[in-house]
């Protein structure tokens, strides 16, 4: 074989390793991000992350009894906000199992940045999480803040009464969103 050749044979195996090695971390990054899909796009999550005004319930999403409405804050409307009937935590089993569930600052999203992943193919939703204009003018840090640590969102995983929490353990979850949001 003349050097040239071989020489030729080297670069292309080592770009093709480059080539496979991205592939691996592309690959990675979509697995990550099914995972957060799977995540945004369970009741717990996709019931208040709504495309039109009226908030979901129960775990088959529902239509919100009593003609509840986002409301010109996310916090209901005026002279029915969501603190009626939401507290600040859960109550009391003793409550009953569809007692009207709690956390901190229960919202929906603001009319302006709704979040609504209803139905939206993984394409669309990972466009939507990463776009400041829609997000809440969220870079990947403060998406990432929001998923770890705020209270509201954290609810999901003890939404109390019969709800199903969300399907994958919170630190896996916020493990593969971190995964996605390095690869960019």
């Amino acid at each position: 074989m003349s050097r040239h050749l071989v020489l030729g044979t080297l670069l292309l195996l080592g770009v093709g390793g480059y080539h496979s090695e991205l592939f691996a971390q592309d690959q990675a990054a979509l697995d990550a991000f099914a995972t957060v899909q799977k995540v945004f796009q369970s009741p717990r999550c996709q019931n208040c992350h709504i495309p039109g005004d009226a908030p979901l319930q129960f775990d088959a999403g529902l239509p919100h009894g009593m003609n509840v409405v986002r409301g010109p804050d996310g916090k209901g409307a005026v002279g029915l906000p969501c603190a009626s009937c939401h507290a600040q935590s859960n109550p009391p089993a003793s409550y009953g199992p569809h007692a009207p569930p709690g956390a901190p600052h229960w919202s929906l999203p603001t009319p302006a940045h709704k979040m609504a992943w209803i139905g939206l193919p993984a394409d669309q939703l990972c466009q939507m999480i990463k776009d400041r204009t829609s997000n809440g003018d969220r870079d990947f840090a403060a998406l990432i803040k929001h998923i770890s640590d705020d209270k509201l969102v954290l609810w999901g995983w003890n939404p109390g009464g019969d709800r199903a929490p969300v399907p994958v353990p919170h630190d896996e979850f916020v493990s593969q969103f971190k995964r996605w949001a390095g690869a960019g």
